[in-house]
């Protein structure tokens, strides 16, 4: 960053500032209102008075949503605006009316009640949190300057123009503007995790380690501040922020008190990078700009104090402004619900006017007849009135077909998913002690369908840790962690050798350390640039004690790489650099500093040593430094390109290194046309950058740097995973461009295996629309010039890829006959030809490109061509920005989006996508606080999707489909009664039977399998990645499998009317007494409906627990049980009025001719459901059942043995497994440094140079393991491959040892050579037909070359061609295609091998 030299004679005229329109502001969505609009901000220091005219918000906030005088007036509010709590309002007025009503009014108004109460006690527990959070941080306490003095005042007494005192680790209050500092020129140093989620400026404690016994020396101690560690690789860049040098005298607050200066600027605004205004004092003006500012939500480091004014207070901060609006967030199954309760109000009306025009035809036909001992009851006089209150009578009947139970299950099933998701033990960090939340209960079942993830970068993806990784020097590369015999070489040891080495510095490669020890002249030069070519500053409390403070996390890397190697970065002065080489302190002469900006991607340093000779030093990017070199390093450059293309392969940040030297004539001129230069008025940047130009040319080459920016543990993992359920993951980062793409490749979201990668970056709107079509364009050719290829290769195999049980078909778009397997990497033709070419190419797009691209006329071409990306990188966005990509995709894509994000500037994006992720631990708090879900580490992210979310969605959609199901079955026999009694609204069943159906008898079976069900295990889903699909396409609960629910239940409940009625309305008790009496029909018919929906809940649930069970069966008992209690004639004596079928049960229960007609009923209405479903999995098998029915095959043939693909992490390998992998294609730049243009100007002005040492904050390092941890290790690695009969579930190849790892390894850990697993059982090898099968690129990942899972050895698949028919195949095409979407290339059966496949045949059928 730069600090203007001459600020103070500066002046640049305000802009007008942007009309501000009248909106709600503040992250509770709007509690505070601009009582007028504002154009512009004065304040003025110390005058309260002449501040409050303006009615400025004060610094109190508030996130809470209600008090306790509005609480129950706006949540009943909130609460009626549901469709279906406005229904069952109406249903219960209409209830209260005696005339029409047909039930009692405690069958609404009690489960009514419940549902009201339980949604407003988890408001208010919620919004009780809001408040206790609002009151700590209201409550925190600030030094506020009031009538010459410091007194103590709470963050919300703070007024706009007040002076406040801030000291060393305190939060900033509000938005200041800074005055003065205790610093010299009035610098102060500040951390902006809360702001921005990276953490600059601030260290971690870390446990002390043992140092080796080593003699003691004075001086030479580790590097301990206060009783902590520093980490050499920890990002501990300072933001740095300068007072306007008029007021940086001011320290004092006898001379504070009397300032009275004015300040003008603009209003209130969420840009966190921007502040323009001016202070007028004395009669003069200066310019103030975002380095004068300290933002509320930072922290001040390393400062022992500063004073500041408060410009902004409370709702009007940047923070604040940034948090957005509160969104209330509702699921797709919710919406749908909503449609689906004035669907079914549509369908309640149309069988109330069926039933009312039934009454009116009755009653005038034949009602009539019956009026002399039948008269109609007042008020009703005819039939057309007597019609008029039929129909609400039949409305409030069968009302029960949308029961307000069903809420009140929902409620409780998503307060159990929640519970499951904080009490995944998996999910628990214990580095940070942090455990998963769910912050809501309300968006579960969204996590399974979850489409596009939008992810911040720094803190969310890295850890913002830099570690020396390897280097070339001199044509030689070092840093291999492996030797030749494939052994693991030892960490090196510094200190017997260098005393200020840092011991928290990882190196494994000893040879380069032997090269330095014996004064090698090339790795001397190439660690002196290293600790000379930089911007680091240094503090060193004690002889030893070094702290490196870097503008960029690399320089810090690298100058601590240096220290280790005996160069060791002491201090520096405006004109002068220490450093301890080799032992001993040598000063050199600060010349120049050539400052790094953009688009030089590289800086230099000129320095005269003690001999007197001057000499460059360069570091940047080797795209635009080995153009500069002199002509006799064409060798050196060939071989150290090579070594630059391995280091970019492996994600690594490269840098390139070179020296010239100069005489004296050649420094004298050019330094006169630097100075020339620098004190230019107009096209001074351009001048600059010419002198740069002028003297960084001819240089000589000495090596090259590679750096690995540390991701968290499982990144890439992660997103594979999440790649291979279709889901695409984009990230949206204020960095620059080049340390995105790094990452991008780093955590494998962008592959040297994809089509292309295009970069947008044009800075209007006309040329950024062509860059977009011209990348679609170039889509559209490759994908069809690939799709040609494809077809011409697949014709000659495709028989052998689908044989067997229909599935077969000739190859994409050529119409074959045979429908592919659900699942297939073959569908059927999209819809539109850019989402057919999806997944095969990735796109990076910076911040002013991506603001033309946002425009209302370019939204289409922007989500056109990035949806067809598997990959999307958007780079120095704004927090609006992330906001708006979101709102983009919600818009055009109709998705179910999640964004996932550690800082402040990700709250916007948070609250804007459906479902918002906050990282949790240690980058400030305020996206937990906005967030939906929150846990440490971004890899938990695979097991809330895929575990979590996969099964709510699938619990919630069985939960409804069965749920409509049995209401209808038990409704509609309401609507067929009402033809045999007169249409007179009578009902079938005793009313407490209709109270306690929904309350006792049903709920707690369909309570067990929403809250427990599951399909496949935990481990499979993560295993088998596809199985997340049918949630994407929703294909559990929609508007088609409604239907089909109420198709069954109607169904139902004709059978259960018209059996009983056609049996019993002829049979007789054995006396000769008929049974066709109202109470035994009744009797019948309730207890075949128990029966039939318990035996049908039986079979819909998938995964049982003792809880299933003794819901199911107990729910079944305990119907009996209340039955007989209320049909007993102790009730009937105490309510002779209530209690009308006394004795019925019993009596109708004994007779053998009920009980059969009750085993008939339920025959018929589950007999046809078991048939449909055995054909539907013979025939058309979805994923879950093609997965259970592999395991359920692989079990009967060997001993179980579990295994997970997703959730088995290795522990530390070699240390090339435990870096990033290997992978060949171009090399990218790797200069991705994120410190701003202009920090060396600030060192040479010599603003910067602290007159004493104060005590640093803590700082500690913090060990990552690395990202190529593979899926495919076996859970016991204890078990012999081998073993006969007794194998675990481990690959083992037919031939010869399982390779290696190939370099292009996917990012499931296998490689294209790698075969499919085959039986490790000896005996079996011989019964299974020989499979030879190589993998191209997955359809659903399109990242690298995959092997397929562990335990996925066969699908089942029906033969046509074999001696068994009916028999089962194990087909691996087929069911690598269902699960992962992978296309084979080779699929070959040999013929020799025919007889032993029918025998394996043959014993599967007998298995199944």
């Amino acid at each position: 960053m730069t600090v203007l030299k001459t600020l103070q004679e500066q002046w640049f005229p305000l802009p007008v500032p942007l009309h501000r329109k009248k909106k709600k502001t503040g992250s509770a969505g709007g509690r505070w209102e601009k009582r007028r609009t504002e154009e512009e901000r004065k304040v003025k220091a110390n005058d309260r008075e002449y501040n409050e005219k303006f009615q400025y918000a004060s610094n109190c906030i508030m996130t809470s949503k209600y008090n306790v005088l509005t609480f129950l007036p706006v949540n009943l509010f909130e609460q009626f605006q549901e469709v279906a709590n406005t229904y069952f309002l109406f249903l219960l007025i209409l209830q209260l009316i005696p005339q029409i009503s047909s039930l009692s009014w405690f069958t609404t108004i009690v489960p009514l009640a419940l549902v009201l109460s339980i949604t407003a006690v988890k408001d208010a527990t919620d919004d009780y949190f809001r408040h206790k959070s609002d009151n700590q941080v209201n409550n925190r306490q600030s030094r506020v300057l009031i009538r010459g003095s410091l007194q103590n005042e709470k963050w919300m007494n703070v007024r706009v123009g007040d002076i406040i005192k801030l000291e060393n680790n305190q939060f900033v209050s509000a938005d200041l503007l800074l005055l003065s500092s205790s610093e010299p020129h009035g610098l102060c140093y500040i951390e902006t995790a809360e702001l921005d989620g990276s953490e600059n400026a601030r260290g971690r404690p870390k446990q002390k380690q043992q140092p080796k016994k080593k003699k003691k020396k004075v001086g030479r101690q580790n590097p301990v501040v206060k009783g902590v560690l520093l980490s050499p690789c920890r990002e501990t860049n300072m933001k740095v922020r300068q007072s306007v040098s008029v007021t940086a005298e001011l320290g004092d607050p006898n001379n504070l008190a009397t300032f009275d200066g004015e300040v003008v600027c603009e209003p209130p605004n969420n840009k966190l990078d921007r502040f323009c205004g001016a202070l007028c004092w004395r009669d003069k003006k200066y310019p103030l700009t975002n380095q004068n500012m300290l933002l509320r939500g930072c922290v001040l480091r390393n400062t022992e104090a500063c004073y500041g004014l408060v410009i902004f207070a409370g709702p009007d901060t940047k923070l604040m402004q940034n948090s957005g609006r509160t969104k209330f967030k509702r699921t797709s199954i919710d919406r749908l619900m909503n449609t689906l309760v004035l669907w079914i109000f549509g369908f309640l009306v149309c069988m109330g006017v069926i039933l009312a025009v039934g009454n009116a035809v009755w009653e005038k036909e034949v009602g009539s007849l019956f009026q002399s001992y039948l008269p109609w009851e007042p008020p009703v006089d005819n039939f057309l009135f007597s019609s008029f209150l039929s129909f609400w009578s039949y409305v409030i009947i069968l009302n029960t077909v949308m029961p307000i139970s069903l809420y009140v299950s929902v409620e409780v099933i998503r307060l159990g998913h929640s519970y499951f998701i904080n009490w995944d033990r998996q999910m628990f960090c214990s580095q940070r002690n942090t455990a998963a939340e769910a912050r809501t209960t309300t968006l579960n079942e969204e996590l399974g369908q979850v489409e596009y993830i939008f992810s911040d970068k720094t803190g969310t993806l890295t850890q913002n840790i830099m570690s020396f990784n390897k280097c070339s020097i001199n044509g030689q590369t070092y840093g291999e962690g492996t030797d030749r015999m494939g052994t693991q070489p030892k960490r090196l040891d510094f200190t017997p050798f260098n005393s200020l080495a840092d011991p928290d510095f990882s190196f494994y490669d000893d040879k380069l350390l032997e090269l330095v020890k014996v004064g090698d002249p090339h790795a001397q030069e190439f660690f002196r640039l290293l600790s000379l070519c930089h911007t680091v500053m240094s503090e060193e409390k004690s002889e030893g004690e070094l702290v490196y403070k870097a503008q960029s996390p690399d320089e810090g890397a690298l100058v601590t790489a240096a220290r280790n190697f005996g160069f060791v970065f002491r201090s520096r002065t405006p004109g002068t650099i220490t450093t301890t080489e080799m032992g001993r302190t040598v000063t050199y002469s600060l010349l120049a500093i050539l400052d790094f900006n953009n688009i030089r991607k590289r800086m230099s340093v000129i320095v005269r040593n003690p001999e007197g000779r001057i000499r460059l030093y360069c570091k940047g990017a080797d795209t635009v430094l080995l153009e500069r070199l002199h002509p006799s390093n064409q060798e050196l450059m060939a071989v150290t390109s090579d070594h630059l293309n391995e280091y970019g392969a492996d994600g690594l940040r490269t840098l390139a290194l070179a020296f010239r030297d100069l005489s004296e004539e050649e420094w004298e001129v050019w330094s006169e046309s630097h100075q020339f230069a620098d004190k230019a008025t107009d096209c001074r940047e351009d001048r600059l950058a010419a002198a740069y130009d002028k003297i960084e040319q001819d240089m000589m080459l000495l090596g090259a740097t590679a750096i690995e920016d540390k991701l968290q543990e499982g990144v890439p993992e992660t997103i594979a995973l999440l790649s291979l359920a279709n889901i695409k993951v984009w990230v949206l980062t204020g960095d620059k461009q080049e340390t995105a793409v790094n990452i991008g490749y780093s955590c494998k979201m962008l592959t040297d295996d994809m089509g292309e990668v295009f970069i947008i970056g044009g800075h209007t709107v006309q040329s950024v629309r062509q860059e977009l079509r011209r990348a679609r364009e170039r889509m559209v050719e490759m994908s069809r010039a690939r799709d040609g290829e494809k077809r011409e290769g697949m014709e000659g195999r495709a028989e052998a890829c689908f044989m067997g049980n229909g599935f077969g078909g000739g190859p994409e778009g050529d119409g074959g006959g045979g429908k592919p397997l659900q699942g297939s990497s073959f569908p059927s033709p999209p819809s539109s030809f850019m989402d057919s070419i999806s997944g095969e190419f990735g796109l990076v797009i910076n911040g002013h490109s991506l603001a033309h691209a946002l425009e209302a006329d370019m939204e289409l071409e922007f989500v056109s061509t990035a949806c067809a990306c598997k990959a999307v990188i958007c780079c120095r966005v704004t927090p609006l920005q992330k906001a708006q990509v979101v709102e983009l995709i919600k818009k055009y894509r109709k998705a179910v989006t999640l964004a996932v994000g550690d800082g402040a500037n990700d709250v916007s994006m948070i609250k804007s996508a459906h479902i918002g992720v906050g990282i949790s631990g240690q980058e400030g708090i305020q996206a937990v606080l906005a967030s939906d879900y929150s846990f440490a580490q971004f890899r938990f992210l695979q097991r809330l999707l895929l575990v979590h979310g996969r099964w709510s969605y699938l619990r919630m959609c069985r939960f409804l489909c069965y749920f409509f199901y049995k209401n209808f079955a038990f409704t509609m026999v309401h609507f067929w009664f009402g033809f045999f009694c007169g249409f007179s609204a009578q009902t079938v069943y005793d009313q407490y039977f209709i109270t306690l159906y929904n309350i006792v008898y049903t709920s707690l079976p369909v309570l067990a399998m929403g809250i427990f069900d599951q399909d496949v295990p935990e481990q499979r889903s993560l295993e088998y990645p596809k199985l997340y699909e049918p949630g994407q396409l929703n294909l559990l609960f929609n508007k088609k499998e409604f239907f089909i629910c109420i198709a069954q239940g109607i169904y139902t409940s004709v059978v259960l009317f018209f059996v009983p009625y056609a049996v019993l309305s002829n049979s007789t008790q054995s006396n000769g007494v008929p049974l066709a009496d109202y109470q035994t029909f009744a009797v019948t018919t309730a207890t075949a409906l128990v029966i039939v929906v318990s035996v049908q809940i039986a079979l819909d649930t998938g995964f049982w627990t003792v809880i299933n069970h003794v819901f199911v069966w107990g729910s079944l008992g305990s119907y009996f049980t209340i039955m007989f209690a209320l049909h007993s004639q102790t009730l009937f004596r105490i309510f002779p009025n209530q209690f009308h079928f006394v004795g019925c049960a019993q009596s109708t229960l004994l007779k053998p001719v009920v009980w059969l007609t009750i085993a008939l009923a339920t025959a018929i209405c589950v007999v046809p459901v078991l048939a449909f479903r055995f054909l539907k999995l013979d025939l058309k098998p979805q994923l879950s059942d093609t997965v259970r029915y592999t395991q359920l095959v692989l079990q009967k043939r060997r001993k179980p043995a579990g295994r997970s693909l997703g959730g088995v992490w290795r522990g530390a390998g070699s240390v090339s497994e435990s870096r990033l992998g290997t992978r060949g294609g171009s090399r990218r730049s790797g200069y991705a440094f994120a410190h701003q243009e202009g920090f060396g100007e600030l060192i040479t002005s010599g603003k910067n140079m602290r007159l004493s040492s104060l005590g640093l904050a803590s700082f500690a390092s913090r060990h990552s393991s690395s990202w190529i941890e593979t899926l495919r290790r076996k859970k016991n690695p204890h078990t012999p491959p081998s073993a006969s009969g007794d194998s675990s579930p481990a690959p083992s190849r037919a031939s010869g040892p399982v390779p290696p790892l190939s370099n292009s390894s996917s990012v499931l850990g296998g490689s294209q050579e790698t075969p499919i697993e085959e039986e490790t059982v000896t005996e079996a090898r011989q019964d299974v037909p020989t499979v030879s099968c190589s993998f191209g690129q997955p359809a659903a990942s399109g990242s690298a070359r995959a092997s397929p899972p562990d335990d996925l050895t066969s699908a089942a698949v029906r033969s046509h061609g074999t001696d068994s028919p009916g028999g089962w195949t194990l087909s691996l095409g087929t069911v690598q295609e269902a699960l992962f979407g992978w296309k084979g290339t080779e699929v070959r059966v040999d013929a020799s091998d025919n007889q032993e496949s029918q025998h394996v045949a043959m014993e599967t059928s007998q298995a199944e």
